[in-house]
């Protein structure tokens, strides 16, 4: 299956403009459309075409979505079709407010058996900003089932402020899918926008959840409702960037996931902050890797990041 993440960038330029006249506003194929040039962002209800097409393209079969409100959860919805269908609640009350982490999933092949969320805070049971995060922050769990396999995403958006609160975030997620694995023995997957580089003065949160330093102390609440008996297991827990585990001709695209709506190359958004990771506990292999584009060929960037598909067997 391939497992996809995508930040959409929020609806910054909010309009009243309907998916159905977005459509209907398309020109026609056969004339040569004006090239915008990488002319920075657009509205939402331009991008959205032009997500919505990439996505149909590339053909994942769950995506989990950052920086989503809520207008542009029902967009996508609308947009990728009835064979589609969602879970995620809005980070700022656990309903409708602020933006979404969505898991979008195709029914036809994976099967919804559990789904909660919790927020990556000191308070993690109900709506919650950790003290110097710009946000709130929340992450979205959801177990599916195909014919004969069963499988855990969790799905989330780290802080672009705090440093604390990513490697709070990042232990957290630690905790959450090292429990997964250890009670469902079977394949856990995290993806998401960590706004934490892969190297680098700001890696902490990359460098906890893969193992590379210690995790930092997380709600006691939270601990003891995901503990793992400190004998489970061989060897410690940790996810592994599946990128470094794909065949190194099946590893393709781009390797920044940033564009911030800049040309291609600029080095200033020259970073890796959106991953694929895996459970050490294994359970999958994976066949490929691609860090697709978000450019259009009419020079309209969808997102300020770019897709990332990664191809697993489990």
């Amino acid at each position: 299956m391939r497992i996809a993440t995508y930040n959409l960038r929020y609806d910054s330029q909010p309009d009243n403009i309907s998916v159905r006249e977005s459509v209907q506003a398309l020109p026609n194929p056969l004339e040569r459309p004006r090239f915008l040039g990488w002319s920075g962002e657009v509205p939402w209800s331009t991008r959205r075409l032009k997500v919505a097409q990439l996505l149909l393209h590339e053909e994942p079969n769950v995506i989990g979505f950052q920086e989503a409100l809520v207008r542009q959860v029902h967009d996508l919805a609308e947009l990728l079709g009835n064979g589609w269908a969602w879970v995620g609640v809005g980070r700022d009350d656990g309903d409708r407010a602020g933006e979404f982490c969505p898991i979008f999933y195709k029914k036809s092949e994976l099967t919804l058996v559990h789904h909660e969320s919790f927020w990556l805070s000191d308070n993690p049971f109900e709506p919650s900003k950790y003290p110097d995060a710009g946000s709130f922050r929340v992450c979205e769990v959801a177990r599916f089932k195909t014919s004969s396999k069963t499988f855990t995403i969790l799905n989330s958006h780290l802080d672009d402020r705090s440093d604390a609160q990513r490697r709070l975030a990042a232990s957290m997620l630690l905790t959450r899918a090292h429990y997964e694995a250890y009670t469902t023995s079977n394949p856990v997957f995290i993806t998401g926008d960590f706004n934490s580089a892969s190297y680098g003065h700001d890696s902490g949160a990359y460098q906890i959840i893969t193992g590379a330093i210690p995790p930092v102390p997380v709600n006691e609440t939270f601990a003891e409702k995901y503990r793992v008996p400190p004998h489970a297991g061989k060897s410690a827990f940790v996810m592994v960037d599946l990128k470094a585990e794909t065949p190194r001709m099946q590893v393709s695209g781009n390797y920044a996931t940033f564009t911030g709506f800049n040309r291609p190359g600029d080095s200033s958004v020259y970073t890796r902050i959106d991953f694929v990771l895996g459970g050490s506990n294994g359970g999958w292999t994976v066949d490929g890797y691609k860090v697709g584009t978000s450019l259009t060929d009419d020079g309209i960037l969808a997102s300020d990041h770019r897709p990332v598909y990664t191809d697993v067997t489990i």
